[in-house]
């Protein structure tokens, strides 16, 4: 997977609202969502959403007049890539190196330590057996 460019903050908040509705939008609708938070300008939204569909995180059909935005990826996608990137970068490609560094940092709560070891199970039983 390619990596995709870095985000700006404000475009950070424009994937999460594609990412939390799962659905096209237009300019117009995502800058509605954003006026809800803060006042933005129409040519600002359309901008940002240029870009971003230049650094690939969005792609668009045209309807008419009107552009229909989409997520290029999901956001579980996004993690990964970035979660790959640090993996490389900063832990040697080592998966026990970057849980240690995870778990070193903040710990886990019960709860989660318990969705940790279904997911490790869920591995573990697609894994063919070493012997």
């Amino acid at each position: 997977m390619d990596e995709l460019s870095e985000l700006s903050a404000a475009q950070r908040e424009i994937m999460e609202i594609f990412w939390e509705g799962d659905r096209e939008l237009t300019a117009s609708e995502v800058r509605s969502v954003l006026l809800e938070r803060r006042d933005v300008a129409r040519n600002t939204v359309r901008t940002l959403l240029e870009r971003m569909e230049d650094k690939g995180w969005l792609t668009h059909r045209t309807e008419g007049r009107t552009f229909w935005y989409r997520a290029a990826l999901q956001r579980s996608r996004s993690i990964a890539q970035k979660v790959g990137a640090v993996l490389e970068q900063f832990c040697g490609g080592s998966p026990e190196t970057l849980v240690s560094a995870l778990l070193d940092y903040r710990g886990l709560t019960p709860r989660e330590i318990d969705r940790v070891k279904a997911l490790l199970n869920t591995v573990k039983s697609k894994t063919p057996r070493q012997e």
